[in-house]
């Protein structure tokens, strides 16, 4: 008995320090679906040209690009279009089923699954945004992301309540893979003497035209000193920041500064650079580590005797009502409210039949019906208040009205709606089967970050130094160890985090893609205009380009080492699209594709611009 309660006290700040708050994985859940929704739609808008037979990339031709053949995605079941739109139908369907949290589980691992489909269908396009997409996804799946403002938590059955935290394997290393994004990034910049010790990785980034914004372009015009101080005060915050989650004493008032902290540091980097899904997603990420007493003084603050009052009575006789009112609850966020059974009450039941409505009482005793009710309901919501107003137009109530007679009168055909929905116990407890698992694969990360970052050390040693990192980059040359690395392709943990890291890109520049048509006259194919523009584009002008962050980072790609590959499929594809909408002397019978090669120059030096021509292109 005396060594249980000694124990206690530990259990307890363990379940502090390394667990998560149910309603913190439910935010976090509602979070990254948004961010995955975003980025399904966005890619979506150019699933023919990114990721069918007809684009830029077509399958036969992804063997030469994928760097492991282990890399597998849904998407290669065909190359036809509307074979592409059905797939990402399906990705958008799926990633709704996480938002609502519906079959949470099995919706985390295919949204994990159809991400990693669609990265390795086309690898040009895999920004740093992606790997931290895919690294959450993972982890993601092995925690209770549906115990709270979900379906499956809406629908629960289970007498026994649930816990307010869970600390698990999958919290401890959901935790550990937050750190390691931001702490193996702090790493790798240190392999760069422009983040440590000259300090002008930040004027850099800032001066990388393709990731522009107009308030980078503001803060690039700082002085030296003060931008070199950001590039410090970045990188030693990269290194020790994530490590105030883990601090012992206080840790929510820790938590809450890092949280704080981490949102700044991602809304900032969202103003100062063009990164697509990724500022949304690292904000995204950090709202699991909100703590249980933040929620709870929440909860305190919004406590009013209207909403403590409230009565919802339904017909008993309705699965469908049923379930509407639970989903009501539950997601216009009223907890404890009482979902009442009409005919336990004579009165109630009277007016139900009278009004054939169900009957929401307010604190007061007073009675609302049909749609007026759902207005009622509605403002009380902590979140959802604002449509109360809206609700109790007239013109709305009028038809309000309606649709709610006619479903009442057809429940039973309403009742297919919600008949995929069933009622099942919903238990959040910690096992020792998933722990073993977890920490197996948290352990696993951990030895392919080391893997990555000693590789890259060693490629970019010259000469090569007799030290651990030799060592260890001998160890993980291996027979075995490239045996396990099957595993790591397999599942995506291959991590590399390497935004700006190991040093922000210089090789700015723009193309200009000249075509000449078969009546011997030149067109800018890029810009589909008939006159070739050299001058550098505008910021504006590199927006209308680059309509997205997928074709942002192809552009980039295209300047690279892989560009070597895409050269050809993308000057094929140029010509196969510029032709098939053109007639006789419009086509084209070949193109230059050329790169002005604007490479940033250090600090106070006059910028040089270098007409080079990758890659020309035979239309016929």
């Amino acid at each position: 008995m005396n060594a249980s309660k000694e124990k206690s006290p530990l259990k307890a700040k363990i379940k502090e320090v390394l667990g998560f708050d149910l309603r913190s994985l439910a935010l976090f859940r509602i979070g990254l679906a948004l961010v995955v929704l975003a980025d399904l739609i966005i890619r979506f808008s150019d699933a023919r040209v990114f990721y069918s037979d007809e684009g830029i990339l077509p399958r036969s031709a992804l063997g030469e690009v994928l760097i492991s053949p282990w890399y597998w995605s849904i998407f290669s079941i065909s190359g036809q279009p509307i074979v592409v739109g059905i797939v990402f139908a399906i990705a958008i369907f799926i990633a709704l089923g996480l938002l609502v949290g519906y079959r949470t589980r099995l919706t985390a691992i295919a949204t994990w699954a159809m991400i990693i489909s669609i990265h390795n269908r086309n690898p040009a396009l895999i920004f740093a945004a992606d790997d931290v997409l895919r690294a959450l996804l993972f982890w993601a799946m092995f925690l209770p992301l549906g115990a709270c403002y979900s379906v499956d938590s809406a629908l629960n059955t289970s007498e026994r309540p649930l816990p307010k935290r869970i600390v698990s394997g999958a919290t401890f290393a959901f935790m550990v893979q937050v750190c390691f994004i931001y702490m193996w990034s702090a790493a790798y910049k240190t392999k760069s003497e422009l983040w440590w010790p000259d300090g002008d990785a930040v004027y850099y980034a800032l001066s990388f035209d393709q990731y522009a914004t107009p308030f980078g372009q503001w803060l690039l015009s700082f002085p030296v000193d003060i931008l070199r101080l950001m590039t410090l005060s970045a990188l030693w915050f990269e290194w020790l920041g994530p490590l105030l989650i883990f601090i012992p004493f206080y840790n929510s008032v820790f938590r809450c500064i890092a949280i704080v902290c981490f949102i700044g540091l991602h809304a900032t980097f969202g103003l100062c650079f063009e990164l697509g899904i990724f500022p949304f997603l690292s904000i995204a990420s950090w709202l699991i580590f909100i703590p249980t007493n933040v929620w709870d003084a929440l909860a305190k603050r919004l406590y009013t005797p209207q909403r403590e009052g409230l009565r919802i009575n339904y017909d008993a006789d309705c699965g469908f009502c049923k379930k509407v009112v639970h989903f009501l609850r539950t997601f216009l966020i009223l907890p404890g409210t009482p979902l009442l059974k009409c005919q336990d009450d004579p009165s109630i039941y009277a007016d139900m039949q009278e009004k054939n409505s169900w009957v929401v009482v307010d604190w007061q005793g007073n009675r609302y019906f049909k749609w007026e009710a759902i207005a009622y309901v509605c403002s009380l919501s902590p979140i959802f208040w604002f449509l109360a107003p809206i609700l109790r137009l007239s013109p709305l109530m009028a038809i309000g009205n309606k649709v709610y007679e006619t479903i009442a009168t057809n429940r039973r055909a309403a009742g297919m709606f919600t008949k995929p929905f069933k009622f099942r116990p919903l238990e959040v407890r910690s096992s020792l089967a998933l722990n073993i698992v977890t920490l197996f694969l948290l352990v696993y990360a951990s030895l392919w970050n080391l893997k990555s970052f000693v590789d890259q050390t060693v490629a970019r040693r010259s000469p090569q130094k007799n030290d651990w990192i030799s060592a260890t980059h001998k160890l993980f040359t291996r027979r075995i160890i490239q045996q396990i690395d099957i595993f790591s392709r397999v599942t995506r943990l291959d991590q590399s985090w390497s935004i700006f890291a190991p040093a922000p890109p210089r090789d700015d520049g723009w193309h200009v893609i000249v075509g000449k048509r078969q009546d011997g006259t030149e067109v800018d194919v890029l810009k589909n205009s008939d006159s070739v523009n050299w001058e550098k584009p505008t910021m504006q002008q590199r927006n209308e380009l680059y309509k997205n962050m997928q074709w942002r980072t192809y552009f980039i790609n295209l300047n690279r080492a892989i560009g070597k590959k895409l050269y050809p499929l993308y000057g094929a594809y140029l010509c196969r699209n510029w032709n098939a909408k053109h007639q006789d002397s419009q086509k084209l019978e070949n193109i230059d594709i050329y790169f002005m090669d604007e490479r940033t120059v250090p600090p106070n030096q006059t910028q040089t611009v270098e007409k080079t021509k990758p890659w020309n292109q035979s239309c016929s």
